[in-house]
């Protein structure tokens, strides 16, 4: 299959609300949606940084403040949004150093899931159409530690933490997915993932990380074709609920997107389930999903 952002077709009348969509492939999604005539909403911590490319987009974009290390700022941002068609869980950190978000979570677990966690179960009863969560093909080194998941125990790791939240994002998109078509509902979740892709999320791990990434960029696939998987389950009707979408070129790295293999611990529905109770627990959110969704 050789899909681009041709095949988008017209979005006119439709919202999309992308998390992190101030640069890298929240931005290149938000371009891409504008052009095809989407009402599109950037969700960003700092609005000054999304102006531009809102002002790129043009009349049919917003901009509304989220901080997903700050669940008083999601739920603020949740209750600000009005009805969508799509919400794209595109924003994170990656491989930084250990820290603590505004809820005591740590960071990296704390933005990449329990901030979208709360953030989708609180905009759920608006979303007509699907969720999309943005993972990575580093959910393969996560394992998800249901009893020390913010590493206040065990001793802290950048990657394997990493590993963990984007395990984590994998394993929330399909356990949502199944509570949404056990409960009949007509909303979809589905998980996508940019291969090796050029952004600014490789130079901010504060680490010798930076350097080395930077030059492995010249071999990764742009930020705009790093964008396709997530534009694809965000907009085809072939995306069905319960996949995972990524490039198919070089072992999922790069290349035109489709169908993306999970790997055995992404589709235990136990530990699904457990990471699905705790998050509810340490967010304070219980989602409501029954079949008038």
């Amino acid at each position: 299959m050789t899909w681009t952002t041709a095949d988008i077709g017209d979005q006119s009348g439709r919202t999309f609300l992308i998390t992190g969509a101030n640069s890298g492939l929240g931005e290149q999604t938000a371009l891409a949606l504008g052009s095809a005539g989407a009402n599109v909403i950037l969700a960003c911590r700092t609005v000054a940084k999304a102006e531009p490319v809102a002002a790129r987009i043009g009349s049919n974009a917003s901009i509304t403040e989220l901080d997903l290390a700050d669940l008083s700022s999601v739920r603020a941002c949740a209750e600000r949004t009005g009805p969508i068609d799509v919400l794209i869980n595109n924003a994170g950190v990656m491989a930084i150093p250990q820290g603590r978000t505004v809820d005591g979570f740590e960071k990296q677990i704390g933005t990449n899931h329990f901030g979208h966690f709360a953030l989708t179960g609180l905009l759920l009863p608006k979303i007509a159409d699907r969720v999309v969560t943005l993972s990575s093909t580093m959910h393969k080194i996560g394992k998800i530690d249901l009893e020390d998941p913010n590493y206040r125990q065990r001793s802290y790791s950048r990657w394997p933490a990493y590993g963990q939240s984007k395990l984590a994002n994998l394993q929330f998109s399909y356990e949502l997915a199944r509570r949404l078509g056990a409960a009949g509902s007509t909303v979809k979740s589905m998980a996508a993932h940019p291969g090796y892709a050029a952004t600014e999320l490789q130079s901010h791990t504060e680490s010798v990380w930076d350097r080395l990434m930077g030059l492995g960029n010249l071999m990764a696939q742009s930020a705009a074709d790093g964008a396709l998987p997530s534009l694809y389950a965000a907009t085809s009707d072939h995306a069905r609920s319960g996949g995972f979408y990524g490039p198919t070129k070089l072992g999922g790295m790069r290349g035109a997107p489709g169908p993306a293999t999970g790997n055995k611990r992404s589709r235990d529905e136990l530990v699904a389930a457990g990471l699905w109770e705790l998050s509810e627990s340490l967010t304070g959110v219980t989602y409501s999903v029954d079949p008038k969704l």
